[in-house]
């Protein structure tokens, strides 16, 4: 958890730190024409292959027991494709004088991202919650967003999303679900490698969202989108973001509550259910906004950041709550029982 340690002092996750630089690195060296063609290719590989690994990290019988605990789950993916879909529609009236309609489709595309997976393992690990469910929650609305997502962004974006078609819905889903299938098949021979090489997931998962970083940017640099956004609009969604991320985190918890989920299942909604995946959130918003997908995508990296610094300021107090000593073993009994739980990565 190595994100995880970085000094409490600095508030900046080193992650964030290196997708500035390859901003930067994207503004001042953009890759164009054969090189911008290359780049697309790899960073196309690249996400396949982490989806791969992330099909090979989640055995079957995770995936089984994960399902009896249905409730957690539909609570998780209606807070992820219903509460913040709304939430982003309710936010159209601050269009245009507090956000510029490209900026508002950016946070609209936010709200209908899937969850994160190895965020919200590393951090429901770290409250002591119920991590083989954020396990499940994770994976299971990965793969639900690789169809939901593209359709919600046809109904509510609408021509903003011009490139939302049946071939773009296919391209998302030969992109991320057939590896993440064919990961899958290829447990049983590599599952094992993966469990023991958890590291190799989180190099592959920051690796790729760099490369699809600075594809995006690229693009955007070349075709001179940039000078759309003023420094006041970007002040703007910062605070139209903090916002969003505060209500979700007060309904995911204080709604597990009413729906009389114990503290450890609440702990994994809360954070399942209030994070939005720059891995699976980019390579969408590649296929689905083609040329415009940098700005689109800008709101889903500030929101990512935003994300990691609350919620692991959330997670080390939800660690120091006092819990009943038979709760607890069986919680460690759980953790320790979890095949492949990635609760090292971020």
């Amino acid at each position: 958890m190595k994100r995880l340690q970085w000094p409490s002092w600095m508030p900046i996750d080193p992650y964030i730190l290196l997708l500035l630089g390859t901003v930067g690195v994207a503004a001042l060296l953009p890759a164009r024409g054969t090189a911008a063609e290359v780049a697309s290719g790899a960073s196309t590989a690249a996400i396949a292959f982490l989806f791969f690994l992330y099909g090979a990290r989640l055995s079957t019988r995770e995936a089984l027991d994960g399902l009896k605990h249905w409730r957690l789950h539909l609570t998780v993916l209606a807070c992820t494709f219903v509460v913040f879909p709304l939430l982003g529609l309710a936010a159209r009236g601050l269009e245009p004088v507090f956000l510029s309609h490209s900026l508002y489709t950016g946070l609209l595309f936010l709200t209908l991202v899937p969850s994160t997976i190895q965020s919200s393992i590393a951090f429901t690990s770290m409250a002591r919650g119920n991590v083989p469910a954020a396990i499940c929650a994770g994976s299971f609305s990965s793969l639900a967003g690789i169809v939901i997502t593209p359709l919600l962004a046809a109904a509510l974006l609408g021509g903003s999303a011009g490139g939302f078609s049946a071939d773009s819905l296919l391209k998302i889903v030969l992109q991320l679900l057939v590896p993440f299938l064919a990961g899958q098949l290829a447990r049983r021979w590599i599952g094992g490698f993966i469990t023991r090489h958890k590291q190799i997931l989180g190099l592959v998962d920051r690796g790729s969202i760099l490369l699809v970083v600075y594809v995006a940017f690229s693009e955007g640099m070349v075709r001179g989108i940039w000078s759309q956004v003023s420094p006041l609009r970007l002040a703007g969604l910062l605070v139209v973001e903090a916002v969003l991320l505060a209500v979700m985190l007060l309904l995911t918890w204080y709604g597990a509550k009413v729906l009389r989920f114990d503290r450890a299942d609440r702990i994994a909604i809360q954070f399942a259910g209030s994070k939005k995946s720059l891995a699976s959130g980019l390579p969408m918003a590649s296929v689905l906004f083609g040329p415009e997908a940098s700005l689109a995508v800008l709101p889903l990296m500030l929101f990512h950041q935003m994300q990691l610094m609350v919620c692991a300021v959330i997670a080390k107090r939800r660690a120091k709550d006092p819990v009943e000593p038979a709760v607890t073993e069986q919680r460690d009994e759980a953790i320790r029982t979890a095949v492949g739980t990635g609760t090292r990565s971020a």
